[in-house]
């Protein structure tokens, strides 16, 4: 009975101690809007494991032209990942995107017409798709539990793609935690968190989501240009 015991006491304690550790680990940290190879390297050196390129977009700030992403890229050492963020929604088009700027990831800021998928994973098979949600209600719940069925990760972000002009990202608004933490515990992908992240509001993003990663455009740029001070104090925040 007693060697039971032990060895239950021991599996309690090794399982406590997985979950401690899944829960106190550092988040991924994606520096996106990236608009030159210096601001690469600057977001690399503080810690970053990806970056984000911002193509053509409705609204929103970011944007560069694919020459200007594919001359950056060249230069991102592995393992750094690279985040082409389209806008466009038929696979075909997205697919060509990512041809022109050879990105390892592409993060999808807009619905996938119908829902094709399968298309872009047989043309581009090594390469991670991440699908954005703009959460906006419980209905952005249910969507991203069914799309991860489909995306590498999912990307929990504040625009309203619903709008006349649509708002893919870039906002610099805080979205529902409440309803992120729910898409976090029954996705069956990692999750990044964006929308209006920053230094000051970071740690309690993380201890609310607890998200897989952190994505963050303008949280820290003072006039337009990536801050060394904010980038600083961000990654910090993140436990970095």
């Amino acid at each position: 009975m007693r060697i039971i015991i032990r060895a239950f006491v021991a599996n309690f304690l090794m399982i406590s101690l997985i979950r401690n550790d899944i829960c106190c680990m550092k988040p991924r940290i994606k520096i996106c809007c990236i608009n030159s190879i210096n601001e690469a390297k600057l977001a690399i050196s503080f810690g970053a494991s990806a970056i984000g390129l911002v193509g053509k977009m409705p609204s929103g700030p970011g944007p560069i032209e694919d020459k200007l992403i594919a001359s950056i890229i060249k230069t991102v050492p592995p393992p750094i990942a690279t985040f082409l963020l389209t806008s466009e929604t038929i696979a075909e088009n997205i697919i060509a995107h990512q041809q022109r700027v050879h990105s390892s990831t592409i993060q999808i800021v807009d619905a996938v017409s119908e829902r094709n998928y399968k298309l872009i994973r047989a043309q581009l098979p090594s390469i991670k798709l991440v699908q954005v949600i703009h959460v906006i209600d419980e209905s952005s719940v249910h969507e991203a539990i069914e799309l991860s069925e489909e995306a590498d990760a999912l990307l929990l972000d504040s625009g309203n793609p619903k709008l006349t002009i649509k708002e893919l990202g870039g906002t610099g608004r805080v979205h529902n935690w409440d309803l992120s933490k729910k898409i976090v515990r029954q996705s069956k992908v990692p999750v990044f968190l964006a929308g209006g992240l920053n230094p000051t509001n970071l740690a309690a993003a993380i201890e609310t989501v607890q998200p897989f990663g952190i994505d963050v455009c303008s949280g820290l740029r003072t006039n337009g240009n990536l801050d060394e001070e904010k980038l600083d104090a961000f990654f910090k925040a993140a436990g970095y």
